[in-house]
């Protein structure tokens, strides 16, 4: 990528926005990382830039439409015009549909799914005007298959997805490209939260069939840099002709499906 990209990622705090950030800005792009945990974020942040890493910490909910536009100007007054945008941003809820909590089920739509619809306005809104850009929204395969106790999850993730879609059918005559990366189990603190013991990781890669879970072919986790090259290839202008597609990087975990 040139030296000029500027690219603006959300959940940069976290296990694949962080990688994600990382893998962009080793290419040379300027990073705005974002993120609500203003600590956490620094903390990643202070990491890279010690590295000699183009990377700049912007704290922002996302789930507040006006912060949100005022993030985007403040980024593309610092850093330049937002050429990238990776909505990376997620939140985790488990329970039964039965048990689950109003309150739960709310901000597990307000982060996964208006979060990336505050973002991706706010940023295609630019866009557009200049007339390239490409965005990258970060899923998940459970969007697309039935999981036990991950309801709120998997229909979020599937709004979020079929959000991008829509909106990459709607600003293709600008030059501008949607895509969404779908991963499966990635060794984050986020799937380490499911589990209870040490036998976590294992259970994982074999399965559940007492929750119609099947396990991973390829017979391991997947790591952040795994989920990060994937969008930082539909970012570059190796995917310049890929539009509204989604790419499952989930080790053979639904099959293909």
């Amino acid at each position: 990528m040139e030296d000029a990209v500027v690219a603006l990622v959300t959940g940069a705090a976290g296990g694949i926005g962080a990688a994600v950030v990382r893998a962009l800005a080793r290419r040379g792009t300027r990073v705005a990382a974002v993120d609500r945990d203003a600590g956490r974020l620094d903390e990643v942040t202070g990491k890279m830039a010690a590295e000699g890493l183009a990377v700049t910490a912007f704290p922002a909910d996302v789930t507040r439409a006006a912060e949100v536009e005022a993030l985007v100007d403040r980024v593309e007054s610092a850093l330049g015009p937002v050429d990238h945008l990776v909505n990376a941003a997620g939140v985790l809820h488990l329970s039964p549909v039965r048990a689950l909590a109003d309150e739960d089920w709310a901000e597990t739509f307000a982060v996964n799914t208006t979060g990336v619809m505050h973002v991706s306005r706010a940023v295609v809104d630019r866009m557009v005007t200049r007339s390239r850009g490409a965005i990258v929204t970060v899923a998940s395969n459970a969007a697309g298959t039935p999981r036990t106790e991950m309801a709120a999850y998997a229909a979020s993730k599937a709004a979020a997805t079929m959000f991008t879609k829509c909106l990459a059918l709607e600003v293709a005559r600008h030059g501008i490209r949607c895509n969404v990366v779908a991963p499966g189990s990635t060794d984050t603190a986020m799937l380490r939260s499911m589990w209870h013991d040490e036998t976590g990781p294992q259970a994982t890669i074999d399965g559940r069939p007492e929750a119609f879970k099947v396990g991973i072919p390829l017979g391991k986790l997947a790591r952040p840099s795994d989920i990060a090259d994937a969008v930082v290839f539909l970012l570059s202008e190796r995917a310049g002709h890929i539009t509204m597609h989604e790419l499952t990087v989930d080790g053979g975990a639904t099959l293909g499906v």
